[in-house]
Order: structure tokens, then sequence, then C-alpha cells
């Protein structure tokens, strides 16, 4: 969160569309968002160029598409962003999730990290509509 005077520098303002969670390892999350289950087959298209850029697509995809339904755990539980979608512009970043931090803390790929019980607290007061805002400090 911004406040007056503390140097923070907006990057921008997301909105939250919909919440994905895989259902072999947690119950579907407490929120007012639109919620669905990720299937084994589930990938996003981050293939500038392809009809399906920064959407849902289902694996396996002709073009270059992230693989949803992950080994790791930082997937278990996303909130996609309102990123380039509305309209998609071919190019300008795809995929940017709120997902769950890795243990060691490690950067995302261009996502947003968070630890799983801020995730759950996040998303059990987000109600349609909401947005984050994220900026550098």
């Amino acid at each position: 969160m911004k406040r007056e005077g503390d140097g923070a520098t907006p990057l921008g303002v997301w909105p939250f569309r919909q919440v994905l969670y895989r259902a072999d390892r947690r119950p579907p999350p407490i929120t007012a968002l639109p919620v669905s289950a990720i299937r084994p087959d589930d990938g996003w298209c981050d293939a500038p160029g392809d009809v399906a850029y920064n959407r849902p697509v289902t694996l396996p995809y002709p073009a270059s598409a992230e693989t949803l339904f992950r080994d790791d755990h930082v997937y278990d539980l996303i909130v996609i962003l309102g990123h380039n979608d509305d309209p998609v512009r071919d190019g300008m970043g795809s995929a940017i999730f709120l997902h769950l931090q890795r243990p060691e803390r490690t950067p995302t790929e261009g996502c947003v990290a968070l630890w799983r019980s801020d995730l759950e607290r996040l998303l059990a007061e987000a109600v349609v509509g909401d947005a984050i805002e994220i900026a550098e400090a």
C-alpha cells in the first residue's frame, strides 16, 4: 500500500479476475471471487503472436504455454490478475499471477508472491471488483 512520503514508486494496479487452486492439494479458498480448480491439462499461453496469447489454454498446446498444474506448490493457489487482458496487446506481458511464495523466497518471473496465510487472508476479504496495487520501494 502506498502512503504519502514513503517513496514507493507505483508500478500498476491490477484487478483480481479469478482464483485457481489445486483441488488435489487443498480445499477451495474462502472468497467472494470466482473460483475454479486447476486441471492437469490447464496452461496459459505466453507466446506473442498466438491467437490465445495471455489466455488460458488446454495442454498440450502448439505454441508456448505455461503449465498451471505444477509439481512445486507455488501454483496451488493463484489469483489471475487483470494485466494486458482487456484488450490483450501482443508482447505486452502474459501470465501475471498472484501466487504462493517459494519457501526459499526466490523471486518470481514477473508475478507477485505471498505466503499462503497472507494470500488466504487477502482472498477471504476480497470482493469482485477489488484490485492490487504494486509499488517498488
